[in-house]
């Protein structure tokens, strides 16, 4: 019981002492790299878009031309942006596969009327296939 609360104390210790040196190191050379030039202490999180996303962002109707866009953009607008094209892109899907449908059944009905179907189509073709194998046969035997 005590190996384990020594080990965990040194443990501890251990990486503690190590941040602290990492924090010194940083503190060293931090005025160095402040003298040269100045940095903001934290990042603007964000994201700059493509020309992809501007187009994205503006057909989202999140603004109304690519010239308002600004140069960094959320993560969350772009994420927002990019659903909404994509559920557009499902919409517009949909809507063509259901009139896809819709232009197959009249286009079955209008072969129905003129009776054509497959199985006409198919006894055709054996028949012409039957035609062609009676040919090739009937030289042969002659």
């Amino acid at each position: 019981m005590r190996s384990r609360l020594s080990s965990n104390n040194f443990i501890g210790q251990r990486f503690r002492g190590m941040c602290n040196k990492l924090q010194e190191t940083k503190a060293e050379s931090s005025p160095a790299a402040s003298a040269q030039e100045p940095r903001p202490l934290f990042k603007v999180p964000g994201y700059k878009p493509s020309n992809l996303d501007k187009k994205m962002l503006v057909w989202s109707g999140r603004f109304k031309s690519l010239e308002q866009i600004p140069e960094i953009v959320s993560f969350e607008m772009i994420d927002a942006a990019r659903n909404k094209i994509r559920v557009k892109a499902a919409y517009v899907m949909m809507g063509l596969t259901i009139g896809a449908c819709v232009v197959m059944v009249i286009l079955g009905k209008k072969a129905a009327s003129r009776n054509e179907s497959l199985t006409y189509y198919n006894m055709e073709k054996k028949a012409k296939w039957r035609e062609e194998m009676e040919k090739d046969n009937a030289p042969k035997t002659q």
